[in-house]
């Protein structure tokens, strides 16, 4: 037990003499710190918390920049390793680098190892060493060792072996998990061992933990050893290409970023093993490449696309920095060189020419004009753009492009003239979309000639249009003009025919041989085929060959004063209107304008000056005014005086009717009548027929059987009788003879003959319709009434059968009573007695003081209710005196 104390002893001490040795090399080096470092931790690290420090003793002024991998910790200049936020030492430890730069440029790397500290109490039985811990050196194997046999690495010991019997166990990558069997550990001895070749790009470090136990209680001696083995880089991989090698720069560009190449290596980064130089293999004449960054340019301005669009170089990729023992890769780069417009169209000859005949119709396609242009076909540096610079001020070409082709193609667009133009030179120039660049070459033209063909043509009218100026009302015969056509060959107008083609109005007639315009009949200005003092006709003109040719006289008809004013003559509506008196505005049209119409003069002429008077309104109106109160209904003509402003007038008639106005129309009036001597007569006759009437009802009431007799004379009246009270009037018996009918139609001479058989509608009362000697009425209550009423005369026989009264006739001189127009005007009178106020304007009562002059009743007397056609229709029109009328009657 002693001889193994000692001989791990003497194994510590000669690690920690090499440990030593490290240092003072470095402090007297390339470098300050050792290659790698050891420290142990507990699990939880707070910020802040110093985890150790290395000796820089002798260099650390020499040091001027200090960068670690793990940005949870940080190195100070003077070597103390620094928490810089918490965090956590795994069971399997933490590694991270150290990378430190001296003030002459140089730098190293330092990988430091921490370990997690136990927190186990120690176990019974077993002797721990707490102030030191078992650790073997830094181990490395080199990658890709080939050699076929295993070989030894590292020797593990614990210090626990000093006192107990112990054997070592190994696990992790590369042991029992991924890759399996790398590594073995002698059982007994501890040595490590490699069984085969490792691929760093895959494994570039194993994390192996290492157990020692007591051979014969199988316990565990020494806590677990986290054991590292890195595996050294060697240059195994050469740079591969990454990305396009397809760039495109614009032609004619000089210094000009192609694109950048971009590679990678999988060997460890930060060693010449992956610093890779770009070299160009070919074309270094037209470009350059970076040799550390891979950008390539262009060299010259001499790249032109229309020479050579796409070119090829070849890119060698090195690591080692282009060593000549480095690694390489090589790649073909494809370069397009983009279009710029430095090619103008060019005309394929110096020259065109092209015949068109005269008078072929515009929109004529004449000719193609072909370019070429080299650069990039179908953009705007390619596309053609034609314009005619010169000849065409007459505006009878125009030129476009094919968009196909990139021709030019020239159209005629008016027909051409011979006699005035043989031939036309135009100049057309081609442009491209895009602005020249890259080039001193301008725009190209190309003159065009346009020859004229000749052709017979037909006469010319000079002018084509001719205008004429005239006035209105020239006399027949008159000469107003002559148009006249010319042949556009001989320039002669030898031999043509002159004929007229539209003429709306028949006013102009043209001399046939002649051209001379004669006015036939008289031209009228306020004629509606004159619009804005237009008047227009078309002539055509017929020469020796029958060919011919039209032309258009625009006639200006200048007005003359041929027309007075004149007033309306349909009747006028004066509305009265309570405490005013009733105007109406007159107002006057002259067709013609100005100075010959308006403003026009008024005057009022005899016999109306006292009851009319005559205001101006304006320049074209007057107001007509009563100067007094006048009947209402009459209608009166009045002489008015119209003049227009040169003077020119006549007298003329207004006829205007006083009236009550509904919405500014006339609705119907109750007349008032002055009773002068042929009302007092009209009263007189009036009362002489009522007693005669009086005496023959009385001669039939004494003569008549028990069912009288119903006789109706032709015609009867009556009148109320003047009284001199305020009131009403004397009572009135059933006097007035109201017309019937429902005979018999083989009766003639009889009320049905005559026409005298209407309806009643409007009323309400009946709705009779004559049926060959029957009545059928619709309302069968009021005809059951009717029937109690009528006392029928022996003579006549009435039946009911569906609502329908029967009547044959017996007698005809019986049928037309006295007592049947009686019964009607009975009912009648209940009727308009029950009715209501509104239901009939004509039926409402007017409350007036006596039946004289002023009475809005007006006259009563016999001839007043006859009915032109004496039918029954009067009854839905009676006025006011007929329903004073049935207010005496009823109150019987």
């Amino acid at each position: 037990m002693k001889s193994q104390e000692v001989g791990s002893m003497s194994h510590h001490m000669i690690l920690w003499i090499c440990v030593c040795v490290e240092i003072i090399f470095c402090a007297c080096g390339e470098s300050c710190f050792p290659p790698s470092f050891y420290a142990t931790a507990p699990q939880e690290i707070n910020a802040g918390h110093v985890l150790s420090k290395v000796y820089v003793v002798g260099c650390a002024s020499q040091l001027k920049r200090v960068e670690t991998s793990d940005p949870d910790f940080a190195i100070h200049l003077d070597g103390t390793i620094v928490a810089l936020h918490s965090t956590e030492v795994p069971s399997a430890g933490r590694h991270f680098s150290v990378w430190a730069q001296d003030s002459d440029g140089r730098q190293s790397k330092m990988d430091v190892y921490i370990s997690q500290k136990s927190t186990q109490p120690p176990k019974t039985g077993i002797l721990r060493r707490f102030k030191r811990r078992w650790s073997p050196p830094p181990i490395s194997i080199v990658e890709n060792d080939n050699s076929g046999l295993s070989k030894d690495i590292e020797r593990v010991g614990s210090d626990s072996s000093a006192n107990h019997s112990v054997y070592y166990v190994i696990s992790g990558p590369g042991v029992d998990k991924d890759p399996v069997g790398v590594f073995t550990v002698d059982k007994f001895s501890g040595m490590l061992r490699v069984h085969s070749a490792v691929d760093r790009e895959e494994w570039p470090q194993f994390q192996i933990v290492v157990q020692v136990y007591d051979r014969f209680t199988n316990k565990e001696t020494d806590l677990p050893l986290p054991l590292t083995v890195q595996v050294t880089d060697v240059n195994d991989n050469a740079p591969t290409f990454t990305g396009s090698l397809k760039f495109s720069v614009l032609e004619q560009s000089a210094g000009v970023v192609v694109g950048h190449v971009n590679a990678t290596d999988r060997d460890e980064t930060g060693t010449e093993h992956t610093k890779i130089k770009y070299t160009l293999l070919d074309g270094n004449d037209l470009f350059s490449i970076d040799a550390q960054t891979g950008v390539i340019k262009t060299r010259t301005a001499t790249l032109d696309r229309e020479v050579k669009d796409k070119h090829f170089i070849t890119v060698e990729i090195r690591d080692m920095n282009g060593a000549p023992n480095g690694l390489f890769n090589t790649a073909t780069a494809t370069i397009l060189l983009e279009d710029i417009n430095d090619n103008p169209p060019v005309f394929s000859k110096t020259s065109l020419s092209v015949n068109v005949k005269e008078n072929v119709e515009g929109e004529t396609l004449l000719l193609r004009i072909p370019v070429e242009d080299k650069d990039l076909t179908k953009t705007p540096n390619w596309k053609s753009v034609f314009a005619i610079t010169k000849g065409n001020d007459a505006g009878l070409f125009r030129i476009e492009t094919d968009p196909d082709t990139n021709e030019g193609l020239l159209y005629l667009t008016k027909p051409l003239d011979y006699e005035k133009n043989k031939a036309v030179k135009l100049e057309v120039q081609a442009r491209n979309e895009a602005e020249l660049s890259g080039t001193q070459a301008s725009w190209a033209s190309i003159p065009i000639d346009v020859n004229v063909e000749d052709e017979d043509e037909g006469p010319e009218f000079m002018p084509a249009n001719l205008t004429l100026r005239i006035k209105e009302g020239l006399p027949n015969g008159t000469v107003i003009g002559k148009y006249i056509a010319k042949d556009p060959e001989t320039s002669s107008n030898t031999g043509i025919r002159y004929y007229e083609i539209s003429d709306p109005a028949s006013w102009i007639e043209v001399g046939e041989s002649t051209g001379e315009l004669k006015i036939t009949n008289t031209v009228d200005r306020e004629s509606h085929l004159v619009k804005n003092d237009m008047y227009n006709i078309t002539v055509k003109a017929v020469d020796a060959s029958a060919k011919t040719g039209t032309g258009t006289v625009f006639i200006i008809v200048e007005d003359v004063n041929d027309n007075i004013p004149l007033l309306p003559t349909h009747e006028l509506i004066v509305c009265e209107k309570e405490g005013e008196l009733g105007s109406v505005v007159l107002v006057a049209e002259d067709k013609d304008k100005t100075p010959f119409s308006s403003p026009f003069l008024f005057e009022l002429r005899k016999p109306y000056e006292g009851e009319w008077t005559l205001s101006k309104l304006n320049d074209t109106a007057a107001t007509l005014q009563q100067a007094g109160e006048l009947p209402t209904g009459t209608t009166y003509t009045i002489p008015v005086l119209v003049k227009d402003l040169q003077g020119e007038g006549d007298t003329q008639t207004v006829t205007v009717k006083i009236c009550r106005c509904q919405l500014n129309q006339c609705v119907a009036s109750q007349t008032s009548t002055a009773l002068g001597v042929g009302g007092i007569l009209a009263m007189l006759l009036g009362l002489a027929l009522l007693l005669l009437l009086c005496v023959l009802a009385a001669f039939f009431c004494v003569t008549g059987k028990d069912k009288p007799k119903h006789v109706d004379a032709h015609g009867s009246g009556g009148m109320l009788l003047k009284s001199n009270t305020e009131g009403p009037g004397e009572e009135v018996s059933n006097i007035l003879i109201v017309p019937t009918s429902g005979i018999d139609q083989s009766v003639k001479g009889t009320a049905v003959d005559n026409g005298m058989f209407d309806t009643m509608n409007s009323m309400g009362v009946m709705n009779a319709t004559s049926m060959a000697g029957a009545w059928q009425d619709s309302q069968q209550p009021f005809l059951q009434q009717s029937s109690d009423m009528l006392d029928m005369n022996s003579q006549h026989d009435f039946r009911a059968e569906n609502n329908v009264f029967l009547l044959n006739q017996r007698d005809e001189a019986t049928l037309q009573t006295w007592r049947t127009n009686g019964i009607y005007l009975d009912m009648k009178l209940n009727y308009l007695r029950t009715g209501e106020d509104g239901r009939y304007a004509d039926d409402i009562l007017h409350s007036y003081g006596f039946e004289g002059e002023g009475s809005v009743a007006g006259s009563v007397g016999c001839c007043s209710d006859q009915n032109p056609n004496d039918n029954l229709d009067f009854l839905n029109t009676l006025g006011p005196k007929f329903r004073t009328l049935a207010e005496v009657y009823n109150k019987k």
